[in-house]
């Protein structure tokens, strides 16, 4: 999720004889990020949860990425990226080896860059960056991540152009294809995005549809997300209920504003979840966020950050989340620091349950940690380190 630094292997690569030469360089580099975490009502019993927490301020990841000089303005470029569990050593995402980032493309000062495979959508690229999630991660989520706020999203088969910056101005564009034969609008994910970052302001919004093709997606018990194209965001029981939807529809906006060894952000998103004669739950369901935050760099060291996030789900249901996260991280090194942060969340109302038919009153979950709490209210308290490579 966040900027590395990164040791690089530079091989220069001689032509054939009379050839000029081309520069090529391959850089390998990764995070581990792991802590120990205390959760209340941790899931549906209300049980409490001590133990080992995985990715907080960053996802833990390993990956090679390099270039070659094509001449003319033009490289050739790629990136591979897996994501793992430091706990366990396992894979995540679904157990892809790149499950993080998998690309290929050329770019260009002059026309940008166009890449093909497996990659982020341009709400991650564009917006992500200038909210509280890019300086402490998952405490600083949406509840259950509904609106991809924490990257758990990735699009793959897709095509993605970035433009040139433009004086702190750049757009994107991803399109996602489905890969299925007959059915190009079955299954395809797009977006598109804006960001203007130049001095102590920043500014960025950005679209983002996922279509859920009908196979899969039964009118009974048993359907869920099925698209070949994006990610499934349904990792708590904030939006479970919406599992069949035909497609997810999200629009974000984010703001912040550097002063002195002060960082104001706030950010606002619309995640509709819809529904069709596939989907087990009756009308669309509607969830607005607001998001804001203030860090303090109370010295070279040392970052204080405090967040708070408004969650509310209307139309086929009605819900509201509040919560509250803090946030330190103490720079050991450039390459290793030591955090502490924590989150309160209270909600209200009720939630559509995972079967997409009843309903419950609302639990809350922590940012994108995904615990079911079996109450309206939990606590979450992480302490870790993370280290870059």
């Amino acid at each position: 999720m966040k900027n590395t630094t990164m040791a690089t292997i530079s091989l220069a690569l001689l032509g054939a004889a009379g050839a000029a030469q081309a520069q090529s360089s391959v850089t390998l580099y990764g995070v581990i990020d792991a802590g120990l975490s205390y959760v209340s009502n941790a899931d549906e019993a209300s049980n409490h949860r001590w133990g080992t927490q995985n990715g907080i301020l960053s996802g833990s990841r390993w990956g090679l990425k390099g270039q070659e000089d094509l001449g003319g303005g033009l490289k050739a470029i790629f990136q591979l990226e897996n994501g793992f569990d430091p706990s366990t050593g396992q894979s995540n995402q679904g157990g892809r080896e790149f499950g993080r980032q998998a690309f290929v493309g050329v770019t260009s000062n002059t026309w940008g860059t166009l890449t093909l495979g497996r990659q982020y959508d341009p709400s991650v690229d564009m917006v992500q960056g200038i909210t509280g999630d890019n300086y402490f991660g998952s405490i600083m989520a949406t509840p259950g991540d509904i609106d991809n706020y924490d990257n758990d999203l990735r699009v793959s088969n897709s095509v993605k152009y970035v433009s040139p910056n433009y004086a702190g101005f750049q757009v994107e564009g991803i399109y996602g294809f489905s890969n299925v034969a007959g059915a190009t609008g079955q299954g395809h994910t797009w977006g598109a995005g804006a960001t203007y970052n130049n001095g102590p302001f920043a500014l960025a919004a950005s679209y983002l549809y996922a279509n859920n093709p009908s196979a899969g997606r039964p009118t009974a018990a048993g359907g869920g997300w099925n698209s070949p194209s994006s990610d499934s965001l349904f990792l708590s029981p904030v939006n479970i209920g919406y599992q069949t939807a035909s497609a997810i529809a999200i629009a974000r906006a984010a703001g912040q504003y550097a002063f002195g060894p002060f960082t104001l952000g706030a950010s606002y998103s619309n995640a509709q979840y819809k529904n069709d004669g596939n989907s087990l739950f009756s009308q669309y369901e509607k969830f607005d966020v607001g998001n804001g935050f203030v860090n303090w760099q109370l010295s070279p060291a040392m970052l204080l950050g405090l967040g708070y996030t408004y969650t509310h789900a209307h139309g086929d249901t009605s819900a509201t989340y509040h919560q509250v996260s803090l946030g330190s991280d103490y720079s050991l090194s450039k390459r290793t620091d030591l955090y502490a942060v924590a989150a309160y969340q209270h909600a209200s109302g009720t939630q559509k349950n995972a079967d997409g038919v009843t309903t419950s009153e609302a639990q809350a979950s922590n940012g994108s940690f995904g615990y079911s709490s079996g109450s309206s209210h939990q606590e979450i308290v992480i302490v870790g380190i993370r280290h870059k490579f």
